[in-house]
């Protein structure tokens, strides 16, 4: 594919409502949303994209529609366990493949997926929105990369999250069952904590890196062992420390889904981004506190522009990895996987 040829896209599972983000963001980017298929076309996200995109054809058979000619990318937010399996069908049948996080729920699947890559040149992207669709986490990287906090040593990364948050659940309906399933979800490390993982790896400008410890447990929902409501882990690599915590702990009076916080320190100062609400504080989210040297310094980032979408389209046509390195990708979700699987398991967690 050439610059000057146009990107086509298939939604490829829609089970997760970040389905809704990711198909706006390449829309926007200039691409064309020609098809989408899931497994369970009766899911509430699956038929609140039937009714946003109503001209967009529907296919009954996702695997057709993986497999169809004039198609470039897949897009899934499916039910975690089934990403994996279609991002390698999707690799394949020639196809880039842009991911929900978790973009897989083992270390198996991860390793499918690395030898489709490897054996198509296709690339396999996970968005992991909490970087690359908050513009404060943006302004944090130019930041970081110009020195304002001289060599970053350590991440503190805090990812809670509401089980009854609306925006979540495609206007309300309740959580799936899967959503208590573990072994379909993933585990609380793989799914959310992967985030907080790729800003560690990001922030840090750390290749690779250690998982030292990693607990899971379940301390409010007794009688859903399947879910893990707190998970935390310690990571480390050559020159670089970090602490991630996540939870389904978000009270009713917050308002909004969770309260999360970054903290980056560096060798002359350290910056602290609370994304998506400043409790007690300034209204609406991005917010970006800076100090080091020679002060403080607070900087409103809602108007910084985010890029992950057209970087993605620019990838597809010149055959690149701008949006997110593949291996940092990869690294990742190994990461978040190796401290899922080796995890303590505390309270009622299964």
């Amino acid at each position: 594919m050439t610059s000057s040829q146009h990107v086509r896209f298939a939604a490829v599972g829609l089970d997760h409502s970040h389905i809704f983000g990711q198909v706006a963001g390449l829309i926007r980017a200039g691409a064309e949303f020609v098809g989408m298929a899931t497994d369970d076309p009766a899911a509430a996200v699956a038929v609140q994209l039937r009714e946003r995109y109503p001209d967009v054809p529907f296919a009954d058979d996702p695997d057709e529609l993986i497999a169809r000619d004039g198609i470039d990318v897949i897009v899934t937010a499916a039910v975690p366990d089934r990403r994996g399996p279609i991002a390698v069908a999707a690799l394949r049948a020639g196809k880039d493949v842009v991911a929900d996080k978790p973009g897989c729920v083992t270390l198996d699947q991860l390793a499918e997926i690395e030898r489709a890559v490897a054996e198509t040149g296709r690339f396999w992207s996970v968005t992991f929105s909490e970087r690359f669709e908050v513009p404060s986490a943006i302004k944090a990287g130019e930041l970081v990369r110009e020195g304002r906090i001289g060599t970053v040593v350590q991440t503190l990364g805090l990812g809670p999250h509401r089980i009854g948050d609306r925006a979540h659940l495609a206007g309300g309906a309740g959580r799936p069952d899967w959503f208590y399933d573990k072994a379909r979800y993933g585990g609380i490390l793989a799914d959310i904590a992967s985030h907080q993982v790729d800003q560690f790896l990001w922030f840090t400008g750390a290749k690779t890196a250690e998982v030292v410890s990693s607990s899971v447990g379940n301390f409010a929902n007794p009688d859903d062992p399947g879910l893990q409501d707190f998970g935390e882990m310690l990571l480390r690599s050559e020159n670089a420390q970090g602490y991630i915590r996540v939870d389904w702990y978000t009270p009713a009076g917050l308002p909004t889904w969770g309260d999360g916080r970054l903290l980056i320190l560096g060798t002359d100062g350290y910056i602290e981004l609370r994304k998506y609400i400043d409790i007690e504080g300034r209204e609406g989210g991005n917010h970006l506190f800076l100090a080091n040297q020679e002060g403080t310094q607070y900087i409103d980032c809602s108007d910084v522009e985010t890029s992950y979408y057209p970087d993605l389209i620019h990838d597809v046509q010149q055959r690149t990895t701008t949006a997110a390195p593949q291996e940092h990708t990869f690294e990742t979700m190994r990461l978040a996987l190796t401290a899922q699987e080796n995890a303590v398991l505390r309270g009622a967690a299964r």
